[in-house]
């Protein structure tokens, strides 16, 4: 069977994340969704995106497909209804279609058009930019669970101060001294070739995937994710980070979620708390508003490429987009789109051809080449974020 992750309706309401990557390509617990899927179905999956991501993320289309909407998350028991699918045949929640099998892509598949079956298990499903955070210790668990089960961790140093050790994992090559690991609310994954440095304080859930570090001192707590070849100090409270970013000195995120090449400045803060201790509202792309999101704890959403500089201060519920550099004192707006050079005296455009010339270099020092395809899709992005910049 060839089975293909889609995008599905939920895809605006992830950016600034899905402005460079499919829904399946956000990291949420240990894995990606696309992992998660490949994982649980034992098979490779391809990718029906929006086109100008379709060079880096292709389709392939057989003359039997199966197309999971990837917003939502793999489990047993949905993986075996997807597996039984017939022909012209979904599966849905409600009136939400999970999974459809076809000869090829339905651009508005709905429950009328398809020969549907109801699913009447748990999914979990990332809807929402501050879903990846705030279910982030659900997948977490699930995650591990799932990748550790039948397995042996590697053996944990014993320089190191170990609560609950059997719900901590370590792979092959990671390397733990001289912390305090305490996995009771939590499991605690280190990830293949990973490193946590002296003197941290960990509480999990904490998932440091492959060859990401904790510097020296670092303070982490549930559940937060460190994608592969991140590098992160100070204190990190339930927060997300996609992979290769750098939060790499002292300063605090939380109830947040970094994407890809981001770097945050030493001493560099973000808010997740409101002073009259409301429920926090955050931009939406979709609605071009700031929407309720029902949490009282929500923090910072930095898209791919975006930096700070030192001592910069973020208010609670602050949307950054891609390519975004910030800078001078005081709290920048709630919003800053893409393309956006400044901070809270005021911003100016950030031109592609500069962004790329920071890029190239970042990308370099982790051995990964900054090419055309990346560029096309990032002078994409700056097209298409225009409407937002009003500089």
């Amino acid at each position: 069977m060839n089975y293909i992750l889609f995008d599905g309706p939920m895809r605006n309401n992830l950016l600034p994340f899905t402005f460079t990557r499919p829904v399946a390509e956000i990291r949420v617990g240990i894995m990606t969704i696309r992992e998660k899927w490949e994982a649980y179905l034992k098979r490779g999956c391809t990718f029906h995106t929006e086109e100008y991501l379709s060079k880096k993320y292709s389709l392939t289309l057989t003359q039997d497909n199966i197309f999971i909407d990837s917003s939502f998350l793999p489990t047993k028991k949905v993986v075996a209804k997807i597996k039984e699918l017939d022909f012209g045949q979904a599966l849905a929640q409600e009136d939400t279609i999970i999974a459809y099998r076809s000869s090829s892509v339905v651009e508005d598949v709905d429950l009328v058009s398809m020969n549907s079956i109801i699913f009447e298990g748990k999914i979990i499903r990332i809807a929402h930019t501050w879903d990846i955070f705030s279910k982030n210790e659900e997948v977490l668990q699930a995650d591990f669970d799932f990748i550790t089960e039948g397995r042996k961790s590697q053996p944990i140093s014993k320089t190191n101060n170990l609560i609950c050790p059997e719900r901590i994992f370590l792979e092959e090559g990671a390397k733990v001294e001289y912390s305090i690991l305490n996995a009771t609310d939590g499991p605690i994954y280190i990830g293949k070739n990973a490193e946590i440095w002296e003197g941290s304080l960990i509480r999990g859930g904490l998932a440091l995937c492959e060859k990401a570090i904790i510097k020296m001192g670092g303070k982490l707590y549930g559940s937060t994710t460190i994608g592969p070849h991140s590098k992160v100090c100070g204190e990190v409270s339930n927060s997300v980070i996609f992979g290769y970013s750098s939060k790499g000195h002292e300063g605090y995120l939380g109830n947040a979620v970094l994407g890809e090449w981001c770097n945050i400045g030493a001493d560099s803060n973000n808010s997740n708390l409101k002073n009259n201790y409301a429920k926090v509202r955050l931009w939406n792309y979709a609605t071009e508003k700031f929407e309720h999101t029902g949490l009282q704890f929500c923090g910072l959403m930095m898209g791919d490429h975006s930096k700070t500089a030192i001592n910069t201060m973020f208010n609670t519920g602050t949307v950054i987009g891609v390519n975004s550099n910030i800078y001078v004192p005081g709290f920048p707006r709630n919003f800053v789109p893409s393309f956006s050079w400044g901070g809270a005296s005021g911003f100016s455009t950030y031109m592609p051809n500069k962004a790329f010339e920071a890029a190239e270099v970042m990308m370099a020092r982790r051995g990964v080449e900054f090419n055309q395809t990346e560029a096309d899709i990032l002078n994409h992005v700056f097209e298409l974020t225009k409407k937002w910049r009003n500089y």
